[in-house]
């Protein structure tokens, strides 16, 4: 898990060492790379990240979040995160 705020950016050298270093680490595991960018006050970009068979770091996925107090999230949308699969 890398994360980056402010004007610093996300590394694909770092993402590199990380998913090499999980490798090593843990052989029998499936490493999912997990990368954030802070993007503002309230919104966060994360992706997973891979490499491809010629070892370059690729985008599996990209979401973006917007972060709200607790007290914002209702009921409903509790219930249906905990459904999710």
């Amino acid at each position: 898990m890398q994360a980056k705020g402010g004007k610093d950016q996300l590394s694909t050298v770092q993402a590199k060492q990380d998913i090499a270093c999980c490798a090593e680490k843990f052989p029998e595991l499936v490493c999912r790379a997990i990368s954030a960018q802070f993007l503002d006050d309230s919104r966060i970009a994360m992706f997973e990240l891979c490499l491809d068979e010629g070892g370059l770091v690729k985008t599996v996925e990209e979401r973006h979040y917007c972060l709200v107090p607790s007290d914002q999230i209702s009921a409903a949308d509790r219930e249906a995160y905990r459904r999710r699969a």
